[in-house]
């Protein structure tokens, strides 16, 4: 299985797993499956740590790809492809923009994304598959 992780996911699969759900822990720690990053949430833990929306968990957020990398996880850029067609994600009510980046990111590359966010569901009928419970 291919899984792209939401921010929380990520940050949890460092600095508590038990946060995780117990399908979301089996399939990251399952060494079958490749696990990735987005850049979008290296850029969210960033800006969030910055205005105090988010406290510092473990990395400093320019550490964090590295600590990605030693997780096992690969960090995926945004292509100007996935940023250019980004309009065609019609499910205009969630407005979180990467939130809404991440689920097209994940739909583009064919990822299911591990997240406990149940505003995700209003993307499943542009093909976003979703993995928590």
């Amino acid at each position: 299985m291919r899984l792209l992780l939401d921010t929380h996911a990520f940050i949890w699969s460092y600095s508590s797993k038990r946060r995780l759900s117990a399908a979301a822990r089996a399939v990251v720690a399952d060494q079958d499956n490749e696990v990735f990053v987005s850049a979008i949430t290296f850029w969210e833990i960033a800006i969030k740590i910055r205005i105090g929306k988010l406290q510092p968990v473990g990395a400093h957020p320019a550490d964090m790809v590295k600590l990605a990398r030693t997780l096992g996880f690969s960090p995926v850029p945004l292509s100007p492809e996935e940023a250019a067609s980004y309009g065609s994600l019609t499910e205009a009510t969630h407005n979180d923009p990467f939130d809404r980046m991440l689920a097209w990111q994940a739909i583009c590359r064919e990822l299911v994304l591990v997240s406990r966010d149940p505003e995700f569901e209003r993307f499943k009928p542009n093909g976003l598959k979703l993995l928590w419970k």
